[in-house]
């Protein structure tokens, strides 16, 4: 059941890494180079669907990632387990203090409405993407070592 577990957890926490390195190096990218008020329309349609869905893979993720902890404290690697755990925790607070309060203003953005430092704050939003992408890829890479 323990073997179960941590390939779930490492298989979601992967999943959760790709797509989030997907919006940062892969769709940023495509919706900054549309045309006129495209990207931002773009970036509001993304923060509403990925808004919805990332909170409870977030912490669905620290949650496994306790779980194979607790469950796994006397085997091999748990120590590597707890420090993703740890970093997944970071990564949540790192989301809600500083990600979801841009996010929540972007995703009502139209180019009607959407303030003059529009462009500011999210590349604000980004560079707070890229340093919460290197904390779960560093919790993910340790996830994978602990498993393997």
């Amino acid at each position: 059941m323990l073997n179960a577990l941590e390939v779930f957890t490492t298989v979601v926490v992967g999943l959760m890494v790709g797509v989030e390195f997907s919006v940062a190096f892969v769709m940023n990218p495509i919706l900054n180079a549309l045309p006129e008020d495209s990207g931002q329309l773009g970036h509001a349609h993304g923060g509403r669907m990925l808004g919805t869905l990332m909170p409870f893979w977030y912490t669905g993720s620290l949650a496994l990632s306790a779980l194979w902890a607790i469950t796994g404290r006397h085997h091999h690697g748990v120590g590597l387990v707890v420090i993703a755990a740890a970093l997944l925790i970071l990564s949540v607070i790192m989301s809600l203090l500083l990600l979801v309060p841009i996010n929540n203003r972007n995703k009502t953005w139209t180019p009607d409405n959407r303030p003059e430092d529009w462009k500011e704050q999210m590349n604000r939003w980004l560079l707070f993407h890229y340093l919460r992408l290197a904390l779960i890829i560093t919790a993910f890479t340790l996830l994978v070592t602990a498993l393997v």
